[in-house]
């Protein structure tokens, strides 16, 4: 079922290229909260950006910690030489050559990935005998599965929870994100940043596919021996290691490159992050405080300020990521699952202010605290109940384990474990037998699957903020400046009527020519903007760039 992802990603691009990397474009911001101080004022601009902060830096200590776990376990090099050696490496690279750095270095990391994938799926397929025969063991073990339209949202991956759901987590990613969106603000014109996003897609559709096909090779390996089961392992993240040593580890060089795998993956990510939080933190909190004293001074030494500032943030991602390493368990799921559940009411404000004109600063403010909370207490309330699932787990196996495990794993302790614990082939099955009569009411609001995290927050924050921004005198709509908004039926229903469309605008007037800061002239009746502007384009060598544009919205 996860598979259907690649429709959630299909539809995140297309939003993404059309929807709001255009209105960012245009702005011309550093910062992407820059535009919530342009739209609702400087409060929701500053609360919006610390909850960014707080989710970057617990999200980049996860996966800085997690590739560095991994490397222990096949090198034997301590975990503390792995932070450490791989958050100053990072940090290095990020600070010496910007974001130049970042997009090349994610690029040569791209293709590591595909290599350490294709090289795990090509040996794996070979050791349970042809992809065919592993699809076949899944297949008839009920794992195969992608007809699921179950439309209850309980739920965790049904065609409509992978499809629809995880397009919001993607279009926030990829639409409102700074990270990603300062990637695409760096091209020279909107239809090249379109155009990278769309190629984008490609690759993104090629990890998943390889992924789901590793998943079902190593099913079709493991199937007749749980390794949690048999206690080789401790956690089920555990097993792709596990399998990589068992069967790539006779290969020289093989375990290497899966390692490199995890490891351009988790540099990729926290480059981009170190970049971000750089941006936001300069333009957002520096930026206006010496604005009044030391605006040239800040002018004149940007560059190397937002320098310090990454390293400054690497060396906070390190002490994060140190200190989820002393935990196991809760705190390893709630970074994890952090990202999803700040993602939706930042996503949500984005959606309020460019889809809604009569968003007020009292309902953004209102709908983003409230959505918070909101999935907080849902977030945190299902990683700390842990409900039982609605469908009972699939039977696992321990009747293979001598005959199917490599010797190098078959410690006298394991052997031991395995003896005591295997007296005859014995499906693991969940216990869902306890009277549901007995559960908490809240369980079932606890069992929403994580694919509708981001899509719930967001909802919540847009409906408070819309209903209390008409309870609180809401912003008339023909007073807003028309780049602050998208006009979306007029981007998705183009060859609609002009009748039909004037009033799906909501009063937005985006035909006027006297916008501030710039000459903005659009025409609305065949969907075409003519900007003319002298933009400067900030990346970390400071390319200015004096640019006439003139592209479809």
């Amino acid at each position: 079922m996860f598979y259907w992802t690649v429709v959630g990603m299909l539809i995140a691009t297309a939003g993404a290229a059309h929807v709001f990397v255009p209105i960012f474009y245009r702005l011309n911001y550093t910062s992407c909260f820059q535009y919530f101080e342009t739209r609702f004022g400087v409060t929701v601009r500053l609360i919006a950006s610390v909850l960014f902060l707080l989710q970057t830096l617990v999200y980049m200590g996860f996966v800085l910690y997690a590739p560095s776990l991994a490397f222990e376990a096949v090198t034997g090099v301590s975990l503390w030489g792995c932070l450490i050696g791989t958050a100053a490496v990072c940090t290095l690279y990020t600070t010496l050559g910007g974001m130049k750095t970042v997009l090349w270095t994610d690029a040569l990391q791209f293709t590591i990935m595909v290599v350490g994938l294709l090289a795990v799926l090509i040996e794996g397929s070979k050791s349970v005998g042809g992809f065919s025969e592993a699809w076949r063991i899944a297949s008839e073990n009920g794992r195969i599965e992608f007809l699921d339209f179950s439309p209850d949202p309980r739920t965790r991956h049904s065609v409509w929870t992978v499809a629809i759901g995880s397009s919001f987590f993607w279009l926030y990613l990829y639409g409102v994100n700074q990270a990603q969106v300062q990637r695409a603000c760096s091209l020279p014109t909107l239809r090249r940043a379109q155009v990278a996003l769309w190629l984008n897609y490609p690759g993104l559709l090629l990890i998943v596919t390889l992924v789901s096909m590793i998943g079902v090779v190593v099913y079709g390996i493991y199937h007749p021996c749980n390794p949690v089961k048999a206690k080789l392992i401790d956690r089920n993240d555990q097993l792709l290691p596990l399998f990589v040593l068992d069967s790539l580890g006779k290969v020289p060089g093989l375990a290497g490159v899966f390692i490199a795998c995890v490891f351009s993956a988790g540099l990729s990510t926290i480059s981009s992050g170190l970049t971000a939080m750089s941006a936001v933190i300069l333009e957002d909190y520096i930026k206006p405080i010496a604005k009044r004293t030391c605006a040239d001074a800040i002018t004149k030494h940007g560059i190397a300020i937002s320098k310090l500032i990454v390293v400054i943030t690497g060396a906070i991602q390190f002490g994060v990521a140190v200190l989820i390493s002393k935990f196991t368990g809760l705190i390893l799921q709630f970074s994890y699952s952090m990202y999803a559940i700040t993602a939706g009411p930042i996503f949500g404000l984005f959606i309020s202010g460019m889809l809604f004109p009569w968003t007020n600063q009292i309902g953004a403010i209102a709908g983003f605290l409230l959505s918070v909370a909101f999935m907080c207490w849902l977030g945190l309330g299902s990683l700390i109940e842990k409900p039982p699932s609605l469908k009972p787990t699939l039977p696992t196996y321990t009747y293979g384990c001598f005959k199917n495990l490599n010797a190098s794993f078959t410690t006298n302790t394991t052997l031991s474990v395995m003896t005591s614990s295997m007296t005859m082939a014995s499906p693991m099955m969940s216990s869902t037998s306890a009277a549901v009569a007995e559960e908490p009411m809240l369980f079932d609001f606890y069992r929403i699957s994580y694919q509708w995290y981001t899509g719930l927050g967001m909802i919540v924050c847009v409906f408070i903020a819309v209903c209390v921004s008409f309870l609180t005198c809401h912003t008339d709509p023909k007073t807003i400046d028309s780049r602050l908004m998208c006009p979306i039926f007029d981007v998705l229903f183009p060859w609609l009527p002009e009748k039909i469309r004037k009033p799906l605008r909501f009063g937005v007037i985006y035909g006027r020519t006297d916008e501030p800061n710039g000459d903005f002239k659009v025409r609305l009746d065949d969907v075409t903007c003519q900007v003319n502007t002298e933009a400067k384009r900030h990346d970390n060598s400071s390319l200015v760039v004096e640019e006439n544009l003139s592209t479809k919205l």
